[in-house]
């Protein structure tokens, strides 16, 4: 519920706004980057959107998660580990590397 309310009011906003822009249209996108989406057919054009978020949050977790609990580490700053799953078995099996 409190999802819809956000969208509503979100939406009410744009609204309001874009009237002075008439030729505009406003909008937010959102884009949850992480996991392979499982549908009936998955076309290859999905499959392309599914393999570049999953680099992308690769390559986040790795710079986030694994890189900053390193540069704690040698700075001698107790911190605990930070767990994440990640989908590297997957994307090597795309690459060729798996």
């Amino acid at each position: 519920r409190m999802f819809d309310w956000l969208v509503g009011k979100v939406n009410e906003s744009l609204s309001s706004n874009s009237s002075a822009k008439q030729n505009q249209v406003a909008f937010i996108g959102i884009l949850d980057i992480f996991g392979f989406e499982v549908l009936q057919v998955n076309s290859f054009e999905q499959l392309c959107v599914n393999y570049c978020n999953e680099k992308l949050q690769a390559y986040f977790n790795d710079h986030v998660f694994r890189l900053e609990q390193e540069e704690y580490r040698k700075e001698g700053i107790d911190v605990n580990a930070i767990e994440f799953v990640d989908n590297e078995d997957r994307l090597k099996l795309l690459e060729g590397r798996g």
